[in-house]
């Protein structure tokens, strides 16, 4: 649901400007949809694997927006400073996810 406003937020907060500031609310809905299909057994583990696989997708595009992030913060010229923004905000998104997944992964396999 994060994924999905902060999506939201980046297309609306500039102006409809890019499509891809759309990006993360489709991810998020893709992997909203696995959290859906995750609720019958037999998929549950396909479903999962797969949100995992797109959250990794996701870290790995987006982790360049952090390392422009100080850039942002110290006020230097960054080409789309928004974009560098929801990129930084994503990658940490997925991030998390991919934390509590993995650590849900290695508690399942106990």
């Amino acid at each position: 649901m994060l994924l999905i406003g902060l999506g939201l937020g980046g297309y609306y907060g500039t102006g409809t400007a890019s499509l891809t500031a759309l990006i993360p609310a489709a991810l998020g809905l893709t992997m909203a949809g696995c959290g859906v299909l995750a609720g019958n057994a037999d998929r549950r583990k396909l479903a999962m694997h797969i949100a995992v696989g797109l959250a990794a997708v996701g870290y790995i595009v987006c982790v360049p927006g952090l390392f422009k992030l100080p850039m942002v913060l110290a006020h230097q010229e960054v080409a789309r400073p928004a974009a560098v923004w929801s990129q930084s905000a994503m990658a940490i998104l997925t991030g998390f996810y991919l934390v509590f997944a993995f650590k849900s992964f290695r508690e399942a396999r106990k």
